[in-house]
């Protein structure tokens, strides 16, 4: 099942930085799209026929475009060079709405916002929305350097620079990022956001987790599959709850395709575990979670899982569909 679609218009296309591009969307017939939230993401239906999903990195205010950035990644699966090679100015896409499973808390006196490369995009989107609303909130924005370093002049221009640092990895006798003195700074109650590489991900959450930051505090959006995720595993079984249908899941398929295979759609987007589109409730069985999208909280209690991704560690899996 596909998520109803948006025509829109690639009205300008700008290098951003080495490999990375922008493109500002607007829709055919120059009506206001639909409102989103900082933290939004959509989906882009790509000319070859991939989807992708991509953080919209503008001022949540406008209604008159949505604009994304894209890292060309040659070692990925496609898609950011489908974006690169084939899209151009004046050029017709369908995207969808805007989803958010990234957003900022409201309860929040302050905000540490952490960027990692490409990950900018969300954290940029945040930054424009508390600059304007008046919030609290600090910016960090680490690159492997200043050329591979995005939105340098918007943020310079914009009216919360004095609240962005940049750090760049080929910079010695610059500022590098201290993840320690960022959280010891940080005023109490703070809420973290960070996107960007896994590794960069893993480390700035497993500090703040040694330093006994409460997970209702840390925020973050993974952009990529995991690394070493398997791509299928054992023979398994799916129970629909609301018609008792018995379904096999051979090793090698996802829950996702056998359920199509026999006439039942579950809504899906990224189908990596990545988005959260998919996220299925298990009524009864073990999950094999395989996501990037699940809290380790929200994995232990095994009542819901990513079937486009993940599997069963028990012979049988009751889903509530």
């Amino acid at each position: 099942m596909n998520h109803p679609v948006l025509n829109v218009v690639v009205a300008r296309r700008r290098d951003e930085a080495l490999d990375i591009a922008s493109f500002e969307l607007r829709s055919e017939d120059d009506v206001p799209l639909p409102a989103f939230d900082a933290g939004s993401h959509i989906d882009v239906h790509l000319p070859n026929g991939l989807v992708r999903q991509y953080s919209l990195c503008n001022d949540p205010h406008e209604t008159h475009r949505y604009t994304i950035a894209v890292l060309r990644d040659e070692a990925g699966r496609g898609g950011s060079k489908a974006v690169h090679d084939l899209v151009c100015e004046g050029d017709r896409l369908q995207i969808s709405a805007p989803r958010n499973h990234f957003a900022l808390a409201r309860e929040a006196g302050h905000h540490l916002l952490l960027a990692g490369g490409i990950g900018v995009t969300p954290i940029l989107c945040m930054a424009e929305h508390l600059a304007s609303a008046g919030e609290s909130f600090d910016m960090h924005y680490c690159t492997r350097s200043k050329e591979r370093t995005a939105f340098v002049e918007r943020i310079a221009q914009a009216g919360f620079a004095k609240s962005v640092q940049f750090h760049h990895d080929d910079n010695p006798g610059g500022s590098t990022f201290d993840i320690e003195q960022a959280l010891n700074r940080a005023p109490a109650g703070t809420h973290l956001y960070v996107c960007g590489p896994r590794g960069f991900m893993d480390f700035v959450l497993d500090t703040a987790r040694a330093k006994q930051w409460p997970e209702d505090r840390l925020h973050y959006e993974f952009f990529g599959v995991l690394a070493n995720q398997p791509a299928m595993g054992g023979r398994f079984q799916v129970r629909i709850v609301s018609s008792g249908a018995t379904i096999d899941v051979p090793p090698e398929c996802t829950v996702v395709q056998a359920l199509a295979a026999n006439g039942i759609e579950v809504l899906t987007s990224c189908e990596q575990g990545v988005c959260g589109t998919c996220l299925t409730r298990v009524i009864a069985g073990e999950p094999e979670h395989l996501d990037s999208y699940l809290t380790d909280e929200e994995r232990a209690a095994n009542d819901q899982f990513l079937p486009c991704c993940s599997r069963a560690k028990s012979p049988l899996l009751v889903l509530d569909l």
